[in-house]
């Protein structure tokens, strides 16, 4: 019975084994739209942050489960990361072979503020620095693989707030 047991359980193990996909060549990023999401007022100030919106089209002939992408943003000024954000993409089921997942909008948790200035002045202050976007990407237990990198383009993009709940 133990051997069974031993087995059973190396088998469930290695199901989701088998070769993986190297995403630089079976992961195609379509960048959609990039800019500043106006969060609107929080804390009484003006609040930008730098946002990605894109696609990912599986390439390879094999589905990527439990797909997760991280985007890094940063000052084009500095090295280190400013802000992040991280999405699970298509949950358990992720992007079958030869199929586009649906737009991925991530924001950065960290921005601009300002108080004495409309949003669009905030974009054209003299001490703006512009950013740019990491996109990294994994599946199931794979290591994260770097997917690209594509500049924040310096507009604005308003929320809808037709959708938002009035109080």
């Amino acid at each position: 019975m133990r051997r069974l047991l031993t087995a059973v359980t190396g088998v469930l193990l290695c199901a989701g084994c088998g070769p993986t996909v190297d995403l630089t060549q079976g992961l195609k990023v379509d960048v959609i739209n990039t800019g500043w999401y106006d969060m609107g007022i929080v804390n009484g100030q003006n609040r930008l942050v730098p946002m990605v919106t894109f696609t990912l089209k599986n390439v390879s002939d094999r589905r990527l489960g439990a797909l997760e992408v991280n985007a890094l943003f940063r000052r084009v000024t500095e090295k280190d990361e400013w802000g992040s954000g991280f999405l699970v993409v298509n949950g358990s089921k992720g992007v079958l072979a030869g199929a586009t997942s649906d737009p991925i909008t991530i924001k950065s948790n960290l921005g601009y503020t300002g108080s004495e200035q409309s949003r669009q002045e905030m974009l054209s202050n003299s001490h703006f620095v512009d950013a740019k976007v990491e996109l990294f990407g994994k599946y199931g237990s794979a290591q994260w693989t770097r997917l690209g990198e594509y500049p924040v383009e310096r507009k604005l993009i308003e929320a809808d707030r037709s959708t938002a709940p009035t109080r």
